[in-house]
C-alpha cells in the first residue's frame, strides 16, 4: 500500500521517499543518575519522583513502548530521498491519510514542519 506525505520543503511526495521516525511521544523523562541515586540534570519526572528505580522504569517505558492505535496521531518522518529534513505531521494509520493537526477528521493538509514541544 502506498500513500503520499507532504514534505514542508518539497511538497507532496510518494511515501517511498520517506523513513518513518515513529510517533510523537512527548519530552524524554529524566534518567536517574546511578552515581548519586538522584535525577540527572535536565528536569525531573514527577511520575518517577526521587526513586532511581522509578525513573529508570519511566525512561524504559518512554523508549520501548509504542502505541499503534487506529486513530490520527502525530508522527516523525525523514525525507531521506529528498531534502533530508525531519518533520512531524499528523496521519491516520487506519487510512494512511494525512490528518489535520490535532487529528480531527482525516484529510490532507500541509505539514508544518514545526518542532512540537
Amino acid at each position: 500500500m502506498t500513500f503520499r506525505l507532504t514534505c514542508p520543503v518539497c511538497g507532496k511526495r510518494d511515501v517511498y521517499e520517506f523513513t518513518y521516525g515513529g510517533p510523537e511521544r512527548g519530552p524524554r523523562p529524566a534518567e536517574a543518575d546511578p552515581a548519586s541515586g538522584s535525577q540527572a540534570a535536565g528536569g525531573s519526572d514527577p511520575a518517577a519522583g526521587s526513586d532511581p528505580a522509578a525513573a529508570a522504569e519511566a525512561h524504559f517505558r518512554w523508549a520501548q513502548f509504542r502505541m499503534n492505535r487506529p486513530e490520527p496521531q502525530e508522527e516523525w518522518w525523514h525525507h531521506g530521498a529528498g531534502c533530508g529534513v525531519w518533520f512531524s505531521t499528523w496521519r491516520d494509520p487506519a487510512t494512511n491519510r494525512e490528518a489535520p493537526p490535532g487529528g480531527a477528521e482525516a484529510g490532507g493538509h500541509e505539514a508544518s514542519g514545526r518542532d512540537s514541544s
